[in-house]
């Protein structure tokens, strides 16, 4: 029963913070012209991604960032400058009008656009928008506990992984239905929306990353402001 507990409360945990769901606009806006396949082989390559790259962080933990000397605070702090620059292209025209030319491809380059949108998606739309130093540090910190279990703990928390990416390719994969509702004219006012909430968390990010690496520069309620009573600070999204 434990094992499952586990099992549940690491799933949740990364679904709540990878949040496939509400980026599925994101998705919408970046395919823009994309056909119904070509949405789906991006699909599947992001949510490829997302198994892979946690798959890795669960087994490396912080070997590799202790590796190249880089503190969970100075991941964060760079996370943030990212999703700030993406934040600004969504409130803008960058961000849409980028991936306009999606448009223009036709049914004997599908390999080549797909291959063009993945390049432009891995970063900053698989990471960090979905995969962020809260997914990151998440997954290391459920990692220590699986060690607990042994190899059935250590097997529950691959489970949790591939079925959060599954979640992740079904949520981006029902995007053509949400984008007929909403419209060219809907997608474009929830990705400006988007954008602006992006740039708030990314100024979020950049007070916890400070306030972690720092004494007394950043106040605590400002870098954790929906902390519990009990002073334990609400996870926030990465």
């Amino acid at each position: 029963m434990i094992h499952w507990d586990f099992a549940v409360n690491f799933f949740v945990a990364l679904f709540a913070l990878l949040d496939p769901i509400g980026n599925v606009p994101v998705f919408a806006a970046s395919t823009v012209g994309a056909s119904g396949r070509e949405r789906a082989q991006i699909a599947l390559v992001i949510s490829v991604f997302v198994l892979g790259f946690l798959t890795f962080f669960y087994f490396s933990g912080l070997s590799l960032l202790t590796f190249f000397g880089i503190s969970l605070p100075a991941f964060r702090i760079a996370g943030g400058v990212i999703l700030f620059i993406l934040g600004l292209k969504m409130v803008g025209d960058d961000f849409t009008s980028g991936f306009a030319s999606a448009a223009e491809a036709t049914a004997d380059d599908t390999r080549t656009y797909v291959r063009r949108r993945v390049e432009q998606m891995i970063v900053p739309f698989a990471m960090p928008l979905l995969i962020g130093p809260g997914a990151i540090s998440t997954v290391i910190i459920y990692a220590i506990q699986a060690r607990a279990f042994g190899l059935s703990g250590t097997a529950m928390g691959l489970g949790a992984i591939l079925a959060v990416s599954v979640a992740t390719l079904l949520s981006f994969l029902a995007t053509p239905p949400i984008s007929k509702v909403l419209g060219r004219i809907g997608l474009s006012i929830i990705v400006r929306v988007l954008g602006l909430i992006l740039c708030a968390m990314a100024v979020q990010f950049l007070l916890a990353g400070v306030a972690d690496s720092t004494n007394g520069i950043v106040r605590p309620e400002a870098a954790a402001p929906y902390a519990t009573p009990s002073g334990t600070a609400v996870p926030a999204r990465p």
